[in-house]
């Protein structure tokens, strides 16, 4: 896609994903009256959501493709 115009070539798309927040090890962390504790995350937490991610990064992209394909649709009506 150059200026907005496909040239016909395949899309690649490139996509980036910041690691989870969640990790079953405890963490060291402080009160707010400066007092040290630490925090467990409990429950089920996966520790890579790519696996999940790339089906809802294709959904996106197709939807961002449609929209800009009925906008132009939309222009030569």
């Amino acid at each position: 896609i150059l200026g907005g115009i496909s040239t016909g070539q395949t899309i690649e798309v490139s996509l980036a994903l910041k690691p989870t927040s969640s990790i079953t090890k405890p963490g060291y962390t402080t009160t707010i009256d400066n007092q040290a504790t630490t925090i467990v995350t409990k429950g089920r937490h996966d520790p890579c959501v790519g696996i999940r991610a790339v089906p809802i990064a294709e959904a996106m992209m197709a939807l961002v493709l449609m929209e800009h394909y009925l906008r132009y649709k939309a222009q030569i009506l």
